[in-house]
């Protein structure tokens, strides 16, 4: 009996650490002017500027069907001449989900503060194309900034991304 619980407690401690490593192990740190942001090295960094992004982080396909490369971007618009402050800002953005994201629905939006910012975090579902999918959102409004750094995954995965995704958001500095 006692060897079963050895290898039982020995197959959970390989399966934490093996778990824990994998976590942290191979994560890349961009530096720019703007901004500084962790990601896991088999993610693709573009900062193509589709869209009006300042960069998307694509995760790998899963598979050959995978349709849909979770991803990560960040938006930085410009506010000068509207005089628009977080609060504003998110009502007008939560606003524009309604209208522009088919079947959205907003699951979470609350205001986060912590040692370093204040932001609003949406979390929010609709329908893009043939895809369903989930949006986790950070909103800081930075003088006459709107800073969006965007996490986007379909639905059906969000379990799987979520504690990834929020590392990565989690991670991301604005410099002033």
């Amino acid at each position: 009996m006692k060897i079963y619980r050895l290898i039982i407690l020995g197959s959970f401690l390989l399966s934490f650490y093996l778990s824990s490593y994998g976590q942290t192990k191979d994560w890349v740190t961009i530096n720019k002017d703007r901004y500084s942001i962790d990601y896991p090295n088999d993610w693709e960094f573009n900062e193509t500027e589709q869209m009006g992004t300042s960069f998307i982080l694509f995760s790998p396909l899963t598979s050959e069907k995978d349709q849909f490369r979770e991803n990560v971007n960040l938006l930085i618009q410009d506010l000068k001449g509207f005089n628009l402050d977080l609060d504003k800002y998110v009502e007008i953005s939560i606003s524009q989900i309604k209208t522009i994201i088919k079947n959205s629905k907003i699951i979470e939006s609350k205001r986060v503060t912590n040692q370093t910012s204040n932001y609003q975090k949406v979390i929010y579902t609709g329908e893009q194309g043939n895809f369903d999918l989930k949006f986790e959102q950070y909103y800081w409004v930075v003088g006459e900034k709107a800073i969006v750094l965007t996490f986007s995954c379909e639905v059906n995965q969000f379990g799987a991304y979520q504690s990834v995704g929020e590392k990565i958001l989690n991670s991301f500095r604005f410099k002033k």
